[in-house]
């Protein structure tokens, strides 16, 4: 099997903007004001005029809408789809039922990560949604890996909408009234004025919400309509980090990558008991006698990914060093000054004995140690729609 090199979906790309593609609301963004900038190849806003922290704070509010269509949209199809994309991921892929949505990880045979990503049985596919840095050569490992067994069928002409926050059933609701029958991690169709939609109940800001695949063909004409409804803003790359990061959310090329295993990164519940213990379907994936023996605890975690907040009022930032006693223990992977609590919080890696709840470490900022103590995640708790 091919495993692609790390792709760093957090990181700015250093291309010329000549040489980075372009949303299919690149236009739109211009329009409103954004401050675009280089992401994972394409030219993306940032933010708008309101800045950073009025587009987070109108999220956790109301509606915020993003653009996120540079991630990938693939479909995997085949009466042997399911359990073949087993023999990449340590997901319950089989048992996923019509209409439900699951999170998943794609797996190198060190048992390390790919790429985490979201699918979706539609009945007649699997639907996959993988990160924009990572679509090119999670594709190609897909179609390597299991494409004698079913069709891997890139969606490139699709572009993709997140409506998040506790305002965005109101807005959406009154453009696609069924919506409101989604539950968190449902998805279905919709037909929205002649255009084929497919939304789940889902995001990545702990916030009740949508994702919208849509036609690129329509994406501005959606978005125009969302954004004229009362409760919806706009809302750049900037918001979604710290959105993401205050819902204790993993960001692929920051807290996650090729050197991680799922254990270490505390993502044990996304690998279901199924593929875990017992049973034909225990393992049968990439890495599986590494991840699961320490699952198991046959073998050892010598760092676990953890939420720190600060104990002083200093925002501490991704690489900055951890330490204990003058001895390195670890270090931030994502770090900012939390708008909704209005404290430093990081994740980070720490050795294990470090890693419970309470453990004190400090971090060196501009030569100084800042104290934080480990705390449980979400740093805010989530909002999703249950029903």
């Amino acid at each position: 099997m091919v495993s692609p090199a790390p792709c760093p979906e957090s990181r700015l790309s250093a291309s010329p903007e000549d040489n980075l593609q372009r949303t299919p609301l690149h236009g739109l963004h211009l329009e409103l004001g954004a401050r675009m900038v280089p992401f994972a190849g394409y030219s993306m806003p940032v933010q708008y005029p309101t800045g950073l922290m009025a587009e987070h704070r109108h999220t956790r509010q109301a509606a915020g809408l993003f653009d996120v269509s540079h991630m990938g949209q693939l479909r995997l199809v085949g009466p042997d789809a399911a359990a073949a994309f087993e023999t990449l991921v340590p997901v319950d892929v089989q048992g996923l039922a019509p209409g439900r949505q699951r999170y998943g990880l794609l797996l190198t045979p060190e048992g390390t990560i790919i790429d985490d990503l979201m699918m979706v049985n539609r009945g007649d596919d699997l639907f996959v949604i993988v990160n924009g840095a990572c679509k090119v050569g999670d594709i190609a490992h897909i179609q390597k890996a299991i494409g004698r067994r079913c069709q891997v069928v890139p969606m490139p002409e699709r572009a993709l909408l997140a409506l998040q926050g506790p305002q965005a059933v109101a807005a959406l609701s009154r453009l696609v009234p069924g919506v409101t029958g989604l539950v968190f991690m449902t998805g279905s169709a919709f037909d929205w004025q002649g255009a084929d939609l497919y939304i789940t109940r889902s995001g990545y800001t702990g916030e009740d919400g949508f994702e919208i695949s849509v036609h690129a063909d329509h994406a501005e004409t959606l978005a125009r309509a969302l954004l004229v409804q009362p409760e919806v803003q706009p809302i750049g790359l900037g918001a979604r980090n710290s959105l993401r990061l205050e819902a204790g959310l993993c960001l692929y090329g920051n807290d996650v990558d090729t050197t991680t295993t799922p254990v270490e990164a505390g993502l044990n519940w996304a690998m279901q008991k199924v593929r875990r213990t017992g049973g034909e379907r225990a393992g049968g994936f990439p890495g599986a006698q590494r991840v699961l023996g320490q699952l198991d605890g046959s073998l050892p975690v010598e760092r676990k990914l953890v939420g720190l907040v600060a104990l002083e009022r200093v925002p501490v930032r991704e690489h900055t060093e951890l330490q204990l006693g003058g001895q390195r223990v670890g270090e931030v992977t994502s770090g900012l000054l939390a708008p909704t609590i209005d404290r430093p919080i990081a994740m980070a890696f720490v050795a294990s004995a470090h890693a419970a709840p309470g453990s004190r470490v400090d971090a060196i900022v501009r030569g100084k140690p800042v104290p934080m103590e480990v705390v449980k995640m979400p740093f805010v708790p989530h909002r999703y729609w249950r029903g």
